[in-house]
């Protein structure tokens, strides 16, 4: 072989290793090892497409679990015994945000602002008796209702408004109303152990010691509703001062046998949002 056909094989091939460089650079594929040829060819365009595309996949699902998060569905732990046996500690549990209707800040400028307060769009349907709800702890606070938003109870709504509530010696009961509530079992159990058995803690029962309330006989107490009217005394206004509170944002007093709303005298009080009772399956909590 010549020496000038050496140098322009050289060449050639010196050419040919540009050209596949400058074809790499621009496009991405799988070789096959039995022919050689390329598979699939991707090209750089292409890839970006692709990566675009799976950015917005992620993004898009993000958007939706929170929507769902927010507006449909959220989960939870079951962290104590109160709900045994129909939930135990460690049970992972769906709720339906749908039903009481989700919650939603009434400012988006909440980060800005500070102000978390909240409102509670419209539920499908009003929630029933007997229903398990899980719900935040509405008395973080002991002296006023304080929505804790970081604590969560799971317990069944023994009481709607409009009901009047009572615990007849261990057994749950609504007024002219003979279906059984809660977990009955438990219940007659509770009705069963000796007063002496509870630690005094325990025992004694909301709202204070002028009752004489207990965990095995409390009430009657009637459950507000709203628009409901109910009339109001120095005895009574102990169930429905923190209610009261609540929604006026005033200040509830008694001085000289007279209840006083915002230093306004009252008899009587129109309530402005529902309420329920929400009681443990465990009779106990």
């Amino acid at each position: 072989m010549k020496i000038k056909d050496i140098q322009h094989k050289i060449k050639r091939g010196l050419l040919t290793c540009r050209r596949l460089a400058v074809q790499s650079c621009k496009s991405f594929g799988t070789v096959d090892s039995d022919s050689g040829k390329v598979r699939k060819k991707w090209t750089l365009k292409r890839v970006l497409k692709n990566i675009l595309g799976w950015f917005l996949f992620l993004i898009f699902a993000i958007v939706l679990a929170v929507a769902m998060r927010v507006f449909l569905l959220a989960s939870f732990v079951i962290p104590s015994w109160s709900m045994a046996p129909t939930l135990m500690p460690g049970d992972f549990v769906f709720v339906n945000k749908m039903i009481p209707g989700p919650r939603i800040f009434k400012s988006w400028d909440f980060l800005r602002n500070g102000d978390f307060s909240m409102k509670r769009l419209k539920g499908y349907r009003k929630i029933r008796r007997n229903e398990v709800i899980v719900f935040n702890y509405p008395y973080s606070n002991r002296y006023r209702l304080e929505l804790d938003f970081n604590v969560f109870y799971a317990k069944r709504c023994v009481a709607i408004p409009g009901d009047t509530f009572l615990i007849d010696n261990g057994i749950y009961r609504v007024k002219n109303l003979p279906d059984t509530l809660g977990y009955y079992d438990k219940q007659k159990q509770l009705s069963e152990t000796p007063s002496e058995k509870f630690p005094p803690h325990i025992y004694k029962c909301f709202p204070d010691t002028v009752y004489g309330w207990n965990i095995k006989n409390f009430g009657p107490m009637y459950i507000p509703g709203e628009n409901d009217t109910v009339a109001i005394d120095t005895m009574n206004i102990r169930l429905y001062r923190m209610l009261i509170e609540y929604e006026t944002e005033q200040p509830v007093d008694v001085r000289d046998g007279q209840v006083f709303i915002a230093n306004e005298p009252a008899n009587e009080y129109v309530f402005r949002q529902n309420y329920y009772f929400m009681a443990g399956d465990h009779a106990k909590d």
